[in-house]
């Protein structure tokens, strides 16, 4: 089975760890867990993960000071919340707080996968073959549950026919430079360090650069939504982007979406 990359699973309820966990390792991921606040929070700033599943309500750790003490640590972390609270309040708090997506409990396993999917395609999985040994060596997986899954081969990569060394890649966007390994933004006044939500987002308007990009299409190519969920999480995203990089480097186009100028 090829390696698909390495994800945390942080909750206290051992059925739903198991349940993920289970379906994550036959899908090909390698899978660790943590069953409190404050054990999620020491594995993920401990061990570099491809992908964290947090849980929002736990007894010792609140969830949202999980993902908020994560990524204060690590900008760049991936994190899917995934939790019972379903108002649009905590959605966007979550979001704006850095998360890349979030899904309410009860939830369909299919759809969970496709959203996992949608957030390590094409990134780099750098650890991809020490997550492999550790995950399958290292007694962490959940007793009873599923076991990490072997590599194919020692150099097995996240994304199909990605660089052979993808953390040198660099994309070049009218005054923009990107350095995908690094997660920073260059407009010539030196590296700029972007949270993983804001370098996607900039990322998919560099692609299209000097064209309007709909909000709905940055939802599902960032957020993962084939809908609108009702918040403004793209225009916070834009905000802060500009907020950064320059007030004129996102253009509105009214009725349209968003464009990166292109000089």
């Amino acid at each position: 089975m090829t390696y698909l990359g390495r994800i945390l699973i942080v909750d206290d309820e051992p059925k739903i760890r198991s349940f993920i966990g289970r379906a994550l390792a036959a899908t090909g991921y390698a899978t660790e867990f943590a069953d409190s606040g404050a054990e999620g929070l020491r594995r993920a700033l401990a061990t570099r993960y491809d992908l964290v599943i947090l849980d929002l309500v736990m007894p010792d750790l609140d969830g949202r000071q999980v993902l908020g003490r994560l990524l204060a640590a690590r900008p760049g972390q991936a994190v899917i919340v995934l939790s019972c609270v379903a108002d649009v309040a905590a959605k966007v708090d979550c979001l704006e707080r850095g998360a890349q997506d979030y899904l309410t409990k009860p939830f369909s396993l299919a759809e969970l996968l496709a959203r996992v999917r949608v957030r390590l395609r094409g990134e780099p999985h750098a650890h991809a073959e020490a997550a492999a040994r550790t995950a399958a060596g290292n007694g962490t997986a959940e007793p009873g549950g599923p076991q990490a899954p072997q590599p194919s081969a020692p150099s097995a990569q996240g994304s199909a026919g990605g660089d052979a060394h993808p953390h040198a890649e660099v994309i070049l966007a009218g005054d923009v430079t990107l350095d995908v390994g690094r997660l920073v933004a260059d407009i010539g006044n030196g590296p700029v360090p972007l949270t993983r939500l804001e370098f996607l987002l900039l990322r998919e308007l560099a692609e299209h650069v000097g064209q309007s990009v709909p909000k709905g299409e940055l939802l599902a190519t960032v957020w993962g939504y084939d809908f609108d969920p009702g918040s403004n999480v793209v225009d916070v995203c834009v905000r802060r982007l500009r907020s950064k990089l320059g007030f004129d480097l996102i253009k509105t186009v009214r009725g349209e979406g968003y464009q990166l100028v292109a000089r």
